[in-house]
């Protein structure tokens, strides 16, 4: 789940003494399990499909997925080696299949129109307003048309409370790069994109601030 120095990667939690925490941290803060759930029970993936993991981090998701839809062929990326390595450990404990590559979102190493769908969790908010939009280009050029994009990520929060947590998520993460998702801007970026109907699904307070769930399409093609 990383995305910005001197190619553009932010580790996650920033710092790279902190990777190794990364999942006990997001467990323990974020009701991963629920959202994360959530967000598989709205792909609507037909059996067969293929599946796309942007910003896959340390493969939680990702392996979710592959567990609870077996017939889906399921892939995961990221610009981290060093969260690509727990992935890989945590894929290889776990005995199911999934195909993992290390690359920037901006730059997708997959041909056009390849997935079904494309989810993200925890990732977004790492990315500046041109890297959204970047990532979110090649979202929809890897994405069939008809094809959907899910995104799990922090929007703004609410009561005193929270909004000071929150804080400490945009100190680790950078102002600038959380502030579209504050300002729930989101589904704006992904239309820019071309992805369409974008729309929030569900929401998940935390103690963090709220995590919303989004769904939106890549139109289909028009006949004739």
């Amino acid at each position: 789940m990383s995305v910005a120095p001197p190619n553009g990667l932010i580790p996650a939690l920033r710092f790279r003494w902190l990777t190794p925490a990364y999942d006990l941290v997001v467990r323990l803060t974020t009701r991963e399990s629920s959202f994360k759930a959530a967000l598989v029970a709205q792909l609507g993936l037909l059996r067969g499909g293929r599946v796309l993991d942007l910003g896959c981090g340390t493969v939680t998701l990702t392996l979710l997925i592959k567990s609870l839809l077996p017939d889906a062929e399921v892939h995961g990326v990221d610009g981290d080696p060093d969260i690509l390595g727990i992935a890989r450990a945590k894929a290889f404990e776990a005995k199911l299949p999934i195909e993992l590559r290390q690359a920037m979102a901006r730059a997708l190493p997959y041909p056009d129109e390849r997935f079904d769908c494309v989810v993200s969790s925890l990732f977004f908010h790492h990315l500046d307003r041109p890297e959204k939009l970047a990532a979110l280009a090649e979202a929809h050029r890897v994405l069939k048309p008809g094809g959907e994009l899910h995104i799990a990520d922090w929007r703004r929060a609410t009561g005193f409370i929270t909004r000071a947590a929150f804080l400490s998520i945009q100190v680790l993460d950078g102002f600038p790069n959380t502030a579209d998702n504050v300002r729930g801007l989101l589904p704006e970026l992904m239309a820019r994109a071309g992805i369409e109907s974008a729309r929030k699904t569900r929401r998940f307070p935390t103690m963090y601030g709220n995590l919303a769930l989004y769904r939106a399409e890549r139109p289909a093609r028009r006949p004739g």
